[in-house]
């Protein structure tokens, strides 16, 4: 038996839960985008042997039922929707994923409203929850999550305040004999997620990695950006009103940035004023973001838009295949694993 293989074996084995959990090959989800993780980049990544994740985001029912339909016309494999908590019409977007048979449901932004845990579980799904704190964690198994992703603030687009190491440490020991954990933010190459795995995890879910692969739709403009881009230009928005609790948002710098902050004045203002109640305001804050989301992966405007993107955006240096960026993750995780063994 070559050394090579040895670490394969290893790898293999320490991925097992993961894949038999989502149905796959290989133990690594992709972030849900919005606008990037649609039906052409989730059905490539599936087909080349991870999990493909729909970001339905603000979509209304009836546009996620298309993207689903969409999405299988592209792939026979396993892939998940991830679906915004706080998403007023979240029940009849569950129903949608039902319809559809969807295996995995991904519950992004908040606590998970009451019953929304049942109604999934209802339709045969599993539900794969986010976890930004270990007693959140522990709630969430309590309340019947199938499966946890931990994600760190290195991550594109919405972060908590921890980073990807530090969660990894203190809630893997604590959950990861529980249900399978799929750590996120900043992994950029095999040898981090050689790592996790080490340390309990399931499996990992990366986002900006994907972003410039062939199939992503996102506009060369885009793409180019991200190409460019070196860790330290991807950086977390600011909140400006203590009273307008707003997720900091990670994203290469740009005019876009400060967009966001004339908007959140904006909303602050009409808060003073009783022109909004607050659910209405985080809403309009998030509706924002994906409008300016769409005006640059979709248009291409990259000095307006937003550009969100994790850290690990540096270690994005050429357009490929999502086919290929899994092979080259899967063979440094597995070289990893084999000087290990030395």
């Amino acid at each position: 038996m070559t050394n090579v293989s040895i670490g394969a074996e290893r790898l293999a084995r320490r991925m097992a839960r993961g894949c038999d959990f989502l149905g796959t090959e290989t133990a690594i989800l992709c972030g849900a985008m919005s606008w990037v993780s649609e039906r052409n980049l989730v059905a490539a990544i599936s087909n080349a042997g991870g999990f493909g994740v729909i970001a339905c985001g603000a979509m209304t029912p009836e546009l996620l039922d298309a993207e689903i339909a969409g999405t299988k016309a592209l792939t026979t494999k396993p892939f998940g929707v991830n679906l915004i908590t706080m998403h007023p019409a979240l029940f009849d977007l569950i129903a949608v994923c039902g319809r559809h048979g969807v295996t995995h449901v991904v519950l992004a932004g908040g606590l998970p409203p009451k019953g929304s845990l049942e109604a999934i579980k209802a339709t045969g799904a599993k539900v794969i929850a986010f976890a930004p704190a270990l007693a959140l964690a522990k709630k969430l198994i309590r309340s019947g999550a199938d499966a946890l992703v931990i994600e760190g603030m290195e991550a594109g687009g919405h972060i908590g305040p921890v980073s990807t190491s530090v969660l990894a440490q203190e809630m893997l020991p604590e959950v990861a004999d529980q249900v399978p954990v799929f750590v996120a933010g900043g992994i950029g190459r095999g040898e981090a997620i050689a790592g996790y795995l080490d340390m309990g995890a399931a499996g990992v879910q990366l986002g900006t990695r994907f972003v410039c692969a062939t199939e992503s739709i996102a506009h060369p403009a885009f793409k180019k950006a991200f190409l460019r881009a070196s860790a330290r230009d991807a950086v977390a928005s600011v909140q400006i009103d203590p009273r307008l609790p707003v997720i900091p948002v990670r994203a290469l710098k740009n005019a876009g940035g400060e967009l966001f902050t004339a908007k959140q004045r904006e909303v602050a203002q009409m808060l003073d004023e009783g022109g909004v109640a607050m659910a209405e305001a985080q809403l309009q804050i998030e509706h924002y973001w994906a409008g300016a989301l769409r005006r640059a992966v979709i248009d291409g405007d990259v000095e307006h838009g937003s550009l969100m993107a994790g850290q690990s955006v540096g270690m994005v240096t050429k357009e490929e295949p999502a086919a290929e960026i899994i092979t080259t993750l899967m063979a440094e995780a597995a070289q990893a694993l084999e000087k290990r063994a030395a």
